[in-house]
């Protein structure tokens, strides 16, 4: 028996999405000399899903095919694929959909979000979602088919904004509907909105804010006041929700499902569990942090720097985030960039045109840059442009 195996600390990584791989490569790269942590990565795909360009691969245009043990290669970190089906969290366990049971120490609970489908009736039937690359593929074939008719695009945040400039550029032939309850760049400087409001207007996006869809049916969408918008297709872009698995384990959740964390991003009820990116609901002095890539990076670094300090019997440090900057693309050509004050209230510098376009393609550039880097990361830290943010991480000594 290999008694150095049989002492070794488990670390186990649900999700492998821009919060958990974070996670999992700081942790596996800053221990893999020591010899007594193993880090175990999770995750029902081989492929990185790049939500940030899963409207573009709607669309029908290639993006990166990233490969999770690749990104994990030379770490030591462990990649099992499979779907996570129970967390038992006083056991320390957890099941995948093979039956197989992962024992762990340390959790790190990265599961993410997808599209809210069960809240309006019809649209998990109906609508098309931009939850993974399969999800947005099927869309692609669909508005490849000749005649394709009207796309309503239900949801008018960033999402569905990116959604319909991109299809309304892709495919000029298509009626592109944009409706929402909330205007387009609604909560952005003048500026910034009057630029993304002539951007749909020039690509022919209909827009109709401040409606509210009540139901999808099989061809058409069935709004608050009675009427129909005609629609060959349905994109939802219209809210999240997350896994009910966090709920279950019996950790202590937000009204939204959210794993409530301290300070540290660990589980208020179950400090051996770390909840990161959209999976967590994260405290701040501006309120609880919403779900965006810009903020996932982050707290997946951070977890894994926590850990190391408890790991070496030290106390972690607060997590402490600030947003920078939100950036659109409203198709290939054009984008805007709203500045932002640290609690995402718009600040009066905004970048439009190309150089929002060049600004959007560099700090969102893909992550196998950013995630090498963390492979070879000093104790120090470094500064990484990725994922629609600026990520400082400082030294944990």
């Amino acid at each position: 028996m290999n008694t150095t195996a049989a002492r070794r600390h488990e670390v186990l990584v649900l999700g492998a999405g821009y919060a958990g791989l974070s996670a999992a490569i700081q942790l596996a790269a800053r221990t893999r000399k020591r010899g007594n942590v193993r880090v175990t990565v999770v995750n029902p795909y081989d492929r990185f899903t790049e939500r940030l360009r899963l409207h573009m691969t709607a669309t029908g245009q290639s993006t990166a095919e990233l490969n999770i043990p690749e990104l994990l290669a030379g770490t030591g970190a462990a990649f099992v694929r499979g779907w996570v089906t129970a967390v038992d969290a006083e056991a320390k366990t957890v099941r995948i959909d093979d039956d197989r049971i992962l024992r762990y120490d340390t959790l790190v609970y990265g599961l993410g979000s997808i599209a809210d489908t069960a809240t309006v009736p019809g649209v998990d039937d109906h609508a098309h979602t931009l939850d993974s690359p399969t999800d947005a593929a099927a869309l692609a074939r669909r508005l490849a088919r000749p005649g394709a008719g009207a796309i309503v695009i239900g949801g008018s945040g960033l999402t569905g904004v990116e959604a319909a400039a991109e299809i309304a550029e892709q495919h000029p032939e298509l009626r592109v509907v944009l409706l929402g309850r909330q205007e387009p760049g609604e909560g952005m400087h003048p500026k910034a909105k009057a630029h993304l409001d002539a951007v749909l207007t020039r690509l022919g996006v209909e827009v109709r804010g401040g409606v509210e869809i009540t139901k999808v049916l099989p061809d058409s969408v069935e709004l608050a006041d009675g009427s129909n918008v005609p629609a060959a297709a349905v994109l939802w872009t219209s809210g999240t929700r997350v896994s009910p698995l966090a709920a279950a384990a019996g950790l202590t959740v937000d009204d939204r499902g959210r794993v409530v964390t301290d300070s540290a991003l660990r589980s208020v009820s179950h400090p051996d569990v770390y909840a990161v990116g959209d999976a967590a609901a994260i405290q701040q002095r501006y309120g609880v942090m919403h779900g965006t890539c810009q903020s996932g990076m982050p707290t997946g670094v951070h977890a894994a720097l926590s850990i190391l300090r408890v790991l070496a019997g030290r106390k972690p440090k607060p997590f402490r985030f600030g947003y920078y900057h939100t950036p659109v693309s409203l198709g290939r050509g054009d984008a805007v960039v709203q500045f932002t004050r640290p609690d995402g209230s718009p600040r009066r510098i905004v970048l439009t045109g190309k150089p929002a376009v060049t600004y959007k393609e560099t700090v969102t550039a893909a992550p196998w840059p950013t995630f090498a880097r963390m492979k070879k990361m000093p104790a120090a830290g470094a500064f990484w442009p990725h994922g629609g943010c600026h990520t400082r991480i400082r030294s944990t000594k």
